[in-house]
């Protein structure tokens, strides 16, 4: 009886150990939005220099400073909130990995400055907004340009 005890007792253990070594973390880095330029993988942040905000890819999340404290929320700030991130320019932080990229704010503010645009970038989807006089919609060719003009000419 004791033999058997014995026996039930590890073949238990054994099982709580295969069972606990099924259980697997999965880190799921989010979706870049469909504004997000084109050709990057595993980024964690964007920084929209025009507007001074950054966005974090993993909680779908702008981050921005406002009345003295940085705020996350999923929506831009009141000011900005018809700012078009599809033409917008955004640069993408490669060498950044935290959830505190406003820690870099003054260098990211120095380097970047309003106004600021590095390579040529196609967003990940077409704009909503924009239709060309075919009304195909937006074919990404003004893309980093900083161009507002949703094709009424």
């Amino acid at each position: 009886m004791k033999t058997l005890k014995l026996i039930a007792t590890g073949l238990f253990l054994f099982v709580s150990s295969l069972m606990q070594s099924q259980v697997s973390v999965n880190v799921r880095i989010g979706s870049p939005p469909l504004w997000g330029p084109v050709g990057y993988s595993n980024i964690e942040f964007y920084y929209l220099p025009d507007i001074e905000v950054y966005y974090d890819i993993r909680t779908s999340q702008f981050i921005y400073f406002q009345s003295g404290r940085w705020y996350r929320s999923r929506y831009l700030p009141a000011p900005y909130r018809n700012y078009d991130l599809y033409s917008g320019y955004k640069v993408v932080l490669r060498d950044y990995h935290g959830s505190h990229p406003y820690y870099y704010f003054n260098n990211h503010k120095a380097k970047y400055h309003k106004g600021y645009r590095g390579n040529p970038q196609k967003s990940i989807g077409k704009n909503p907004n924009y239709h060309d006089n075919k009304g195909y919609g937006n074919s990404g060719h003004n893309q980093g340009k900083g161009n507002k003009d949703k094709g009424n000419k």
